[in-house]
């Protein structure tokens, strides 16, 4: 077996390997589930030149002692994805139903016993150049693989980035086209090269905005604090998750409003939400701790709510988890 990189889970001949064991893995493509390794797109393909495409990132979750994978706010996901889709002009082959359908027997043929994450995309499938949004052909396709947390520690230290978030009339951030996904990923690698974990980026008036890839919040005093729709965010789905369950089952109300940066070096706890990063405590901010730099106890509460809830524990939540086995 030759080695490859596992972060991503590497694949081989359409297997994904973990360790000594070969798995396959299969994406849904041009109408049909195929080996992952078949699953190719020209070189001319539309959306690789100028960014065409809007996607979601969506978690199956392991529940060993069901012997059940979970797909999380499935029907959610998809509906965000069509108003993507509406903004750019890309016209989805399917209904919301049978997208669902495809994703769940797509996951289940995979087969994996384990934590995965699931990518769709909408895009501009034409063999064709010029930059445009009308006059061109679109397609649908879904793959899925093996993924664990992608910010792999218990507590990450975040620099506030450079690199700010665009104005809704430059590209809008509330929908997930991938074009959009540069400014993201700028923030990302500064983030890393200057030591951090992860970036903080401002809106255009510098107030806080988001993560390279999640929502986040602020715990002040006995307030849990959110930027607003206005400060230029994605409207994360686990954002909205999180509120949900703050105010459910710890009664905390989530205040949406705008947040000066140094509000971040004040705050008794942050912390980080996102389909890939879950809830994911901030113990450093631009060298500042937060709090005591440990694990706040509203964060840990929430923690520990949203990982039950998302692998299908808590009945008052399963209509928000989508089944993948029969049983």
């Amino acid at each position: 077996m030759p080695d490859l990189p596992l972060s991503y889970g590497g694949r081989y001949n359409s297997l994904i390997w973990k360790g000594d064991t070969a798995m396959p893995s299969y994406a849904y493509f041009q109408g049909k589930i195929m080996p992952l390794e078949e699953a190719n797109v020209g070189v001319m393909t539309h959306c690789i030149h100028y960014g065409t495409a809007v996607f979601e990132g969506i978690r199956g979750n392991w529940n060993a002692g069901k012997k059940q994978t979970y797909i999380f706010r499935l029907q959610e996901h998809y509906e965000r994805l069509a108003r993507g889709c509406k903004v750019l002009n890309i016209s989805l082959p399917l209904s919301l139903d049978e997208l669902c359908k495809i994703t769940v027997e797509l996951v289940a043929k995979c087969g994996f016993h384990e934590d995965l994450y699931i990518r769709p995309l909408a895009y501009t499938s034409s063999q064709q150049l010029g930059v445009k949004l009308h006059g061109i052909d679109h397609d649908f396709l879904v793959f899925a693989f093996p993924w664990g947390p992608y910010l792999d520690k218990d507590k990450v230290r975040c620099g506030v980035s450079s690199w700010r978030r665009p104005e809704d009339n430059v590209i809008p951030p509330q929908i997930k086209a991938t074009g959009i996904y540069v400014n993201n990923a700028l923030a990302k690698t500064e983030a890393i090269w200057n030591g951090y974990d992860e970036a903080i980026m401002l809106a255009p008036d510098g107030h806080v905005s988001e993560g390279s890839g999640e929502n986040i919040f602020l715990v002040i005093g006995d307030k849990l604090i959110t930027p607003s729709t206005n400060n230029n965010i994605l409207m994360g789905i686990t954002r909205n998750t999180v509120m949900e369950l703050a105010e459910k089952e710890l009664g905390i109300k989530t205040v949406e409003r705008a947040i000066d940066r140094s509000e971040l070096y004040l705050a008794d706890e942050c912390f980080l939400t996102g389909t890939a990063a879950h809830v994911t405590p901030v113990s450093e901010i631009d060298h500042r701790q937060v709090g005591n730099g440990e694990i706040g106890p509203v964060t840990a509460r929430l923690q520990e709510i949203y990982a039950g809830v998302i692998r299908g524990e808590n009945p008052k939540y399963i209509h928000w988890c989508t089944p993948v086995y029969k049983q």
